[in-house]
């Protein structure tokens, strides 16, 4: 039993390394219009680049989260619907191996250690956005207030907030490792995948999710009178009548 367990975890190591260094490539089909598994494929990679550029900002935010609360809470808004996005091509693709669709079968589905993370890394980044976004709907005083007290600790949403970060940092990391190689081979570096048709429908898509994405950061940044500090006040964008966060 010992040595079964050990050769399960060998091969499940094994097909995440090499998922990882794009050892493993997937034969994904190509169908016209939108381009099918290996159109999806591209719009999973864009999406999960421009989410990679916007997490950085976010966790650069955390040096000093007080000080750029407004940047935080603008760079967490902006996350919001590429992660939609991405949770959607990644679910279809998922329902399209799982339900049995020829071309998605053919194109298989990933290492069994990237799969068994997936849900948890769009159930953690999910968590971690809604919680945030509930946070700037409830305002400083009212996202403090203990709802849960056990044993002497209390439970804020703020904590809720925190505990989800630490179960996502760890989740989305080690996705992170499993995917980059993959995604920079689809989209810098892209070769035959230039021709997948398709692209057209594709920008529409990260155009869309770009632009509902500023809409949004612009109403929660108004939105919001307790947390923030005056780093848009100049740019016209701090609610009249805020004030800043006490310590």
């Amino acid at each position: 039993m010992v040595r079964a367990a050990k050769d399960i975890g060998r091969d499940l190591l094994e097909g995440f390394v090499l998922e990882a260094t794009g050892q493993d490539r997937h034969n994904d089909p190509v169908l016209p219009p939108t381009g099918g598994p290996a159109g999806n494929a591209v719009l999973t990679a864009w999406t999960g680049l421009v989410l990679l550029v916007l997490f950085i900002g976010e966790l650069l935010t955390l040096l000093d989260v007080r000080g750029f609360i407004s940047w935080h809470v603008a760079v967490g808004a902006l996350l919001l619907p590429p992660a939609l996005l991405k949770t959607a091509t990644t679910g279809w693709r998922a329902v399209g191996y799982y339900t049995g669709r020829e071309p998605y079968r053919v194109a298989g589905p990933p290492p069994t250690l990237l799969r068994w993370l997936g849900p948890l890394v769009v159930v953690s980044t999910l968590a971690l956005l809604g919680s945030g976004i509930l946070l700037i709907i409830l305002g400083e005083q009212s996202g403090r207030q203990r709802f849960f007290s056990a044993l002497g600790f209390g439970v804020d949403w703020v904590t809720v907030h925190q505990g989800v970060f630490a179960v996502w940092c760890v989740a989305t990391g080690l996705h992170l490792l499993g995917r980059i190689i993959p995604a920079v081979q689809l989209t810098v570096r892209r070769g035959d995948v230039a021709r997948v048709p398709g692209a057209v429908a594709r920008t529409f898509l990260l155009v869309a999710a770009a632009a509902t994405a500023v809409v949004l950061a612009v109403v929660l940044v108004r939105a919001d009178s307790s947390w923030q500090h005056d780093q848009f006040r100049h740019a016209g964008l701090r609610a009249p009548g805020s004030s800043a966060p006490q310590g």
